[in-house]
């Protein structure tokens, strides 16, 4: 990018900060879902950059929005950026417990034992009266730094909060692309035995990255239930996490930003679905992702940046 990564995505994240105010009201939750929900894909495509393909993310999104849910009713925080930051916490733990057996598998064994693992956090859940069971249950309206505002107000500032930590996320990453374990992480894609040769350790390096998408699935988990006010099980389950490697794909991975704008368009092109073809809103996002694929097969980011083959965001 003419501008270097880090600075376009500051400029990017005022100019969504400025036209927040002017925005009606469902295109302000609609962005805040679309950038929360890419924070899932972001983590999704460092780990793809590595070669592992999770088709459980879903358990550390829905990880991450109990954690916020659960602290919000039965402990009594509301500060959302707290909730945010728990939620990622408590997934971050969790990938780094379970990232001690998953950096061992890779390709078909990896993706399915993942899957494996967030249904099985979906079960417990289905089967959690007191957790709602499978209606879930709501979550009372975050403050603001210890402040509560209004209802529009609370809406605009979770919008603010979260464009702010999905570019602030994606900086950071950009970062962590172009780092030692960033690098080698890519070249484990490439040839893992020759990266043993080298002295570095694939397994830690992996287990690392794994730690990232887990703590980024977390954190846009959190903010998805402050915006909606509600969280199920179906936050867990393998449907989700389908969703969240197909806009990876649809997106590509050849930048950190890629993602949010892979969602973005994902969301809008879903929520016009349902308005206009309520019926058939399925086939439209379908039809429209196809075509996608067809004369975009490196991702929607191709249209901004014809990069050579290997070349790193």
């Amino acid at each position: 990018m003419r501008w270097g990564t880090v600075p376009a995505l500051g400029v990017a994240l005022v100019a969504l900060l400025a036209v927040g105010p002017f925005l009606p009201a469902w295109a302000v939750f609609m962005l805040t879902v679309a950038f929360a929900k890419a924070l899932v894909v972001l983590g999704l495509v460092i780990m793809m950059r590595a070669g592992l393909v999770s088709f459980g993310q879903g358990l550390f999104y829905g990880l991450g929005a109990y954690a916020a849910g659960l602290a919000t009713n039965f402990f009594g925080l509301t500060d959302a950026l707290v909730l945010a930051l728990l939620g990622s916490i408590v997934a971050a733990a969790t990938g780094f417990v379970l990232g001690f057996v998953m950096a061992r598998y890779r390709e078909i064994f990896f993706a399915m034992l993942s899957l494996a693992l967030s249904m099985i956090l979906y079960g417990i859940l289905v089967r959690s009266s007191a957790l709602g069971s499978t209606d879930g249950f709501n979550l009372s309206p975050p403050s603001f730094f210890g402040f509560k505002v209004g209802a529009q107000q609370s809406r605009l500032l979770l919008y603010m909060l979260t464009v702010t930590l999905a570019c602030g996320s994606a900086m950071a990453l950009h970062r962590f692309v172009g780092s030692y374990a960033g690098v080698i992480s890519q070249a484990i894609l490439t040839n893992e035995i020759r990266v043993e040769y080298l002295g570095a350790s694939v397994t830690r390096v992996l287990h690392l990255v794994y730690v990232i998408g887990a703590a980024m699935g977390g954190l846009g988990g959190a903010l998805v239930a402050l915006a909606a006010g509600h969280i199920d099980p179906e936050l867990a389950y393998w449907t989700t996490s389908g969703e969240f490697v197909f806009v990876a794909i649809l997106s590509g991975t050849g930048h950190v930003a890629a993602p949010l704008l892979g969602m973005t368009i994902f969301e809008a092109i879903r929520s016009f679905a349902l308005e206009y073809s309520p019926y058939t809103w399925q086939m439209v996002v379908g039809l429209s992702m196809l075509a996608v694929i067809l004369f975009l097969p490196s991702g929607l980011w191709s249209l901004f940046s014809r990069k050579r083959k290997g070349e790193t965001a």
